[in-house]
């Protein structure tokens, strides 16, 4: 789809050029926009009217809201906020609410400044076409919401507050999600970044994430060749982010999705890079998921693919124990001591040890000993033939 103009400075009644007029930008957008970085307390502008042709519309930002007053034409042209009080053109209008700003509830200090580049994609969408239902969770990056998309396509809503981003990856990991497409990672639909908060929308999973799913009723009913199944579809997904080069960083059942007839899709990947340093840290309140950390990440902060496959290890304890937590009644510093003395997770008790031992070939001390995901993958899926073709 071809670039959409965001805005355009145009050429105003009195036949001069002002970067305050903003055409074709709807009263959404104008909020967005103003609400947006570097824009301030006291940023201002002008668009035409949504509802009146002919008429205009001044959006002012006062601290975290922004407000709208409707620029009237009388009869004799004069442009107007006031009845009463007008004005030959906007420019004049302007420069009396500078001085008499209480009026529009806030000191008109500085036109608006346009993101740049001045251009969105199709990804890009407008907060207003997305309403928010019920509330399915909250981690490390945000809340998440069931939603529509219009009224009418169900999705996921995941709502980041940009201040907890580290803002200068923002437009590269955005970008990365964009380009990821495989069946076995969440398709995302849409993303609403001007502004805040920060709108990721997904694709809707019914049955929710993994951990959850695994713990409830239906779960817990589920075989062994169920479970291995799980395990082929993650290590798939994990195969493609492998082959494009891009490190999951929080592998986990939290972070695998369910919908129906048992699909799994691997979420969040990449996200843990957006997160500020002190959000994401071994330090002071221990966020980072500690428990499914390769050893390197929680020492030294060295992810790779190969940390991804520790994690992934993680994982497969969680799958064949039906949602157990790792390494549990131990603290994250007792995890991290009984690692570097060589200890691993017992097998349980419903793992078949074919299982198990891909497990601890994932936990090999040495990062460069673990298997790569395409490995595992045909592992796993060797495994799942054989337990099938058992039971035919």
């Amino acid at each position: 789809m071809p670039a959409v103009p965001w805005a355009e400075y145009t050429k105003l009644l009195d036949g001069s050029s002002h970067c305050w007029y903003f055409r074709g930008v709807s009263r959404n957008e104008a909020q967005q926009l103003l609400l947006s970085p570097p824009n301030q307390h006291g940023s201002f502008l002008i668009r035409d009217s949504e509802s009146s042709r002919g008429e205009y519309s001044l959006s002012v930002r006062n601290h975290a809201k922004v407000s709208h007053f409707r620029i009237c034409k009388g009869p004799d042209g004069g442009l107007y906020i006031q009845k009463g009080c007008p004005f030959p053109n906007l420019e004049e209008l302007l420069t009396y609410y500078t001085v008499n700003w209480k009026v529009v509830q806030s000191p008109l200090l500085q036109p608006c400044i346009p993101k740049t580049p001045l251009v969105r994609d199709a990804w890009e969408r407008p907060r207003s076409e997305f309403i928010l239902g019920r509330k399915l969770g909250e981690g490390y990056f945000g809340e998440v919401w069931e939603g529509l998309w219009k009224n009418m396509v169900p999705v996921a809503i995941k709502i980041i507050k940009q201040a907890d981003m580290k803002a200068e990856d923002f437009t590269k990991e955005i970008q990365n999600l964009k380009r990821l497409k495989h069946e076995r990672l969440i398709q995302l639909h849409a993303v609403c970044s001007v502004g805040e908060p920060l709108y990721i929308v997904t694709e809707l999973m019914r049955k929710g994430n993994l951990q959850s799913y695994l713990s409830s009723l239906e779960g817990r009913a589920l075989s062994t060749l169920h479970l291995i199944s799980i395990a082929c579809q993650v290590a798939d997904g994990m195969t493609y982010l492998e082959e494009q080069h891009i490190v999951h960083r929080d592998l986990a059942a939290r972070n695998i999705l369910v919908g129906d007839n048992l699909t799994c899709k691997i979420a969040d990947f990449g996200l843990a890079r957006l997160l500020k340093d002190d959000i994401y840290s071994t330090s002071g309140s221990t966020k980072i998921p500690v428990k499914w950390t390769a050893p390197e990440v929680a020492n030294y902060r060295t992810y790779s693919l190969k940390s991804d496959v520790w994690s992934y290890g993680i994982l497969l304890y969680e799958v064949f124990t039906y949602g157990q937590t790792p390494y549990e009644g131990m603290t994250n510093q007792e995890t991290i001591q009984q690692i570097s003395m060589g200890y691993r997770l017992p097998r349980p008790s419903t793992c078949p040890p074919e299982i198990y031992g891909v497990m601890l070939e994932c936990w090999k001390a040495n990062a460069e000993e673990r298997p790569t995901f395409l490995a595992l993958r045909e592992k796993l899926c060797s495994i799942y033939r054989r337990v099938h073709n058992s039971l035919s």
